[in-house]
């Protein structure tokens, strides 16, 4: 993600560096559309469709409680319109942090070109995962998962969400889709484009899989422990471009980095390979949430292991080229070091043979005169 400079001249309308430059404003111009269409009745309908939580149920309230009617949710077709909707409000949101945030900060520390991506990238990761765990934490206090970890197998209906955790879990896919036009938007390198990809795919493909598997508190846990590594990890990225010598801190983080994905993988595999083991079902229907299966369980414990081995190999190939930078930097005053070195002991032969024929020259026209 470079950091972009503004000109003074006006592009042509719709052209490629136009689109780039006001490309949060066109995309809030079509959120508009859709928040107009509110107004109208006879396009009501169809906003309603982008803008709220589809696919609700009502359960009355009991009888014999005081208590109002409760509302839950299940997944469907419609869902794919809301993420859209707030995948534009995603990308407003993440223009607004570039250009008020980081671009003034990019600024004032004056960073090169190869440190502004990284620390944009980091900005942007720093932002999103404060508040996801924030909001996180959140639903797992309001739903009792925090005091009561047995709702993680045990959750009643196990196929329906409340409004809060489908929400969240909207929002989630709404901000890994809306990375994928980001990366054209920012002006993304050609060699960093495979690594992001991958990086994107498999947070899509672990969400949308604990949403349509109904696994929320247990992908909801997972998440905030995932989240919250990362987070730290980019905070201290953040340091680290700020001023080279948090470079030890950041080499002792790489072990609570390695520890954070061990703890992850023992939460899954406990809670999936142990806890699920006893109530798996005959008949597994999708639709109706029943998939707690041996091979549905299979699914899960693979997919965890793989995106912490992913992570893990991506932390050691960052680790080794930050390694190779500082050789660099350390080697590169040595070499110059030599180089003065030899032109000093140049020029002081020179110098000396100078000074040896001035301090001759009186000798030689003494014994020219005699």
């Amino acid at each position: 993600m470079a950091f972009r400079k503004k000109s003074t001249k006006n592009p042509p309308v719709l052209s490629h560096e136009f689109i780039l430059q006001n490309h949060a404003d066109l995309v809030a111009c079509v959120g508009m559309f859709f928040v107009l269409g509110l107004m109208f009745e006879g396009t009501a309908e169809a906003s309603i469709v982008f803008i709220t939580l589809q696919h609700s149920v009502t359960f009355p309230a009991a009888e014999d409680r005081a208590t109002e009617s409760k509302f839950l949710y299940y997944y469907g077709i419609k869902d794919l319109a809301t993420v859209f909707f707030y995948m534009l409000v995603a990308i407003i949101i993440h223009a607004t942090i570039q250009e008020y945030v980081l671009d003034k900060i990019n600024r004032r520390m004056q960073f090169p070109k190869p440190k502004q991506s990284k620390f944009n990238e980091s900005g942007q990761f720093s932002v999103f995962y404060l508040v996801s765990c924030i909001w996180g934490t959140f639903i797992l206090i309001s739903e009792n998962c925090l005091a009561d970890p047995t709702l993680l197998w045990r959750a009643h209906p196990h196929n329906m969400m409340t409004f809060q955790m489908k929400f969240f879990y909207i929002s989630q896919l709404a901000y890994w889709f809306h990375a994928f036009p980001e990366l054209y938007f920012q002006r993304t390198k050609k060699q960093d484009i495979p690594r992001q990809l991958v990086y994107i795919g498999l947070h899509l493909f672990h969400i949308a899989g604990a949403y349509l598997l109904y696994l929320n508190h247990l992908g909801l846990v997972l998440l905030m422990m995932h989240y919250f590594v990362e987070l730290l990890s980019h905070i201290c990225d953040l340091f680290y471009f700020s001023d080279e010598k948090y470079q030890k801190e950041v080499s002792l983080w790489a072990i609570v980095f390695i520890l954070g994905r061990l703890v992850t993988l023992i939460v899954s595999v406990l809670t999936v390979g142990f806890h699920l083991a006893g109530g798996q079902n005959r008949n597994p229907d999708g639709i109706t949430g029943n998939v707690n299966v041996l091979a549905a369980k299979i699914a899960v414990l693979s997919s965890s292991c793989t995106i912490q081995a992913y992570i893990t190999w991506n932390l050691f190939n960052v680790q080794l080229q930050r390694w190779m930078e500082e050789d660099a930097t350390l080697q590169a005053p040595s070499v110059k070091k030599k180089r003065t070195k030899g032109r000093s002991s140049r020029k002081g032969t020179e110098n000396g043979v100078a000074a040896s024929h001035r301090v001759d020259s009186p000798h030689k026209k003494k014994e020219k005169s005699l």
